[in-house]
């Protein structure tokens, strides 16, 4: 069960990431992008998210009892 809980929380870290990453490259006019802020955050992002969801997947839920 801890396993899949700390999946969900890699898994909205790295939503978390992602978001920054796309307002980061949205916000900013054209001549004026933060390239090395927008790739970090986009790169973590996408370990978090694909690692949390690789956890979600291959847990299984163990009976009580």
């Amino acid at each position: 069960m801890e396993k899949r809980v700390l999946g969900v929380i890699l898994t909205i870290l790295g939503v978390i990431g992602l978001v920054t990453g796309a307002t980061k490259f949205v916000a900013h006019s054209n001549s004026n992008y933060d390239m090395k802020a927008i790739a970090m955050y986009g790169i973590l992002g996408l370990i978090f998210f694909f690692a949390g969801i690789g956890l979600i997947r291959t847990t299984r839920d163990l009976p009580n009892g």
